[in-house]
């Protein structure tokens, strides 16, 4: 078994490829043809953080991916990243380990910023007049890196809760071309932006729906575990598009099941992503919706990403 180092990933991994090989992954999970097993949850309540163990195989291919994720949220205090975690590759036609990547968080962070920008392209109104970000960690930054690619608009307004962390994420926003304004009030990011990307590990709603426009995208990323919730469930309601990657995940945490045990929502009012991928349409039908998608994580961007970048090292 070889062992990958995060210089090395993120050294050889080319995120054109990744978001192709990210794609094909959502397709074929919404398709039935990828094995997902249930995911493995820890809590730490103590510590404020959280672990998950998710696994996935998709049909046809040379590998399966066990993956172990960590967030423990008071870290930055204590002069260490928030997220950490690593990949193991497997083969699936002898089941011998191939390789070990000790990523340290990153592909996740990768993966998921990916299928944010797929999510936007699909979702995003025609003209985007701010990009509004909740949070200011590795998953913010790497959101916004992601959506230079499939909008033009370079004006930004950042929500955070402390000064130096916000002072920190202008700084990178601007050496990246954008103009930026930060704001301690999450009202003020949707009366400025119509596409907002939700990031943050919160535990209870930051955007409630009065404060949202109409033909806002919003993408949501930050509810990835029970528990966790950075929209009103009314603003949930609201949205007249609901895109997820899991139907069967969502329903169970994420935004989107706030507003089903609550009875807001149907699920027959979800749509995956794979599906909508696989349908060739563009998700938002008309410039005055108001879209959201939910995106909790599937197992299957860690399988498609992890041979994405074992690919690349090893070519």
């Amino acid at each position: 078994m070889r062992l990958f180092s995060k210089a090395q990933i993120v050294a050889s991994l080319d995120p054109e490829v990744a978001l192709r090989c990210l794609e094909q992954g959502f397709i074929a999970f919404s398709a039935g043809k990828a094995q997902v097993p249930p995911v493995q949850g820890f809590a730490f309540p103590g510590a404020n953080g959280d672990c998950c163990i998710k696994s996935a195989y998709i049909e046809g291919s040379a590998t399966f991916t066990v993956k172990l994720s960590t967030g423990f949220y008071d870290n930055p205090g204590k002069g260490l990243p928030s997220n950490d975690g690593l990949m193991l590759v497997l083969s699936a036609h002898t089941g011998q380990p191939l390789a070990l990547l000790h990523d340290e968080g990153w592909l996740t962070g990768m993966r998921t910023a990916l299928a944010g920008r797929i999510a936007a392209r699909l979702l995003a109104p025609p003209r985007v007049s701010a990009i509004g970000i909740l949070g200011t960690g590795m998953q913010a930054r790497m959101q916004l890196e992601q959506l230079g690619a499939i909008t033009d608009c370079r004006q930004v307004m950042v929500w955070g809760r402390q000064d130096s962390e916000l002072a920190a994420y202008r700084a990178f926003a601007r050496a990246l071309g954008y103009e930026v304004r930060i704001t301690h009030d999450a009202a003020e990011v949707a009366a400025a932006a119509n596409l907002i990307v939700c990031t943050t590990p919160s535990r209870q709603p930051l955007l409630l729906s009065e404060w949202v426009r109409p033909g806002t995208h919003i993408t949501a990323v930050g509810a990835d575990a029970p528990g966790k919730q950075e929209l009103d469930p009314a603003l949930v309601a609201r949205a007249d598009r609901i895109i997820v990657d899991s139907v069967a995940q969502c329903s169970q945490y994420g935004e989107v099941a706030h507003a089903l045990s609550s009875g807001q929502i149907d699920t027959k009012q979800l749509i995956e992503l794979g599906t909508l991928l696989a349908s060739g349409a563009h998700g938002r039908e008309h410039a005055a919706q108001i879209t959201l998608a939910d995106l909790t994580g599937v197992a299957v961007q860690d399988a498609q990403i992890s041979s994405c970048a074992l690919a690349a090292m090893t070519a």
